[in-house]
């Protein structure tokens, strides 16, 4: 669970964003970019990134700030799950990363499963929705949303790696590798599984 003067911070970040693309208030544009100054600060002594680091926040051209979206797709054959193995960190994860302008939600998660695990999949449910704030993980300083579908193969190719990735395999849901969770976590597997198991499950949310 992210620490809630994180929370704070970024709200007040994207607050200022907002403010700063909206109000024509000469006034008022010193003060949001005041606030949008002391919130960075803020968020990088919390979050202990380099305020230099701090990509992804809202900018003021981006008008109303809105969190990211990040998409993973939950690819199961014979009841094991498919983990990505990632360069950053050396952990694993479900296949995903970032919306991409132009494509559907449902086509990202088609499209990251190839370039990360060369597997052609296609969607069967939007299983999952969260917000990453309230997951667990070290914290971001980003704020976004996460949708996770479960997925099928198409065939019966055998995964593997792409440019993003070191190694793609399947795993029993009950033996899985140390994973990168911030990215997905052992509860997004287990709640996979179970809805693979039973399609009717209704799509959770928080």
């Amino acid at each position: 669970m992210e620490d809630i003067w994180l929370g704070y911070a970024k709200r007040l970040q994207a607050l200022a964003a907002t403010g700063l693309h909206y109000s024509p208030d000469a006034f008022d544009q010193e003060r949001f970019a005041e606030i949008d100054t002391i919130s960075r600060e803020m968020i990088a002594r919390l979050g202990q990134v380099p305020i230099g680091h701090l990509k992804g926040l809202a900018e003021p051209h981006e008008g109303y700030a809105t969190p990211k979206i990040d998409i993973r797709a939950a690819v199961f054959r014979d009841e094991r799950i498919l983990l990505v193995r990632e360069k950053v960190d050396g952990k694993w994860t479900m296949p995903g990363g970032f919306a991409d302008i132009g494509y559907t939600a449902g086509d990202v998660a088609v499209k990251e499963t190839w370039e990360e695990a060369t597997l052609r999949v296609r969607i069967a449910k939007l299983y999952e929705i969260r917000h990453r704030a309230r997951q667990p993980g070290e914290p971001d300083h980003r704020d976004f949303y996460k949708l996770f579908f479960l997925c099928t193969p198409e065939d019966d190719a055998p995964p593997q790696p792409g440019p993003e990735t070191t190694d793609a395999r399947f795993f029993e849901t009950d033996a899985l590798p140390p994973m990168s969770v911030g990215r997905s976590n052992p509860r997004d597997v287990a709640r996979a599984r179970e809805h693979l198991n039973a399609p009717e499950t209704p799509t959770d949310w928080d």
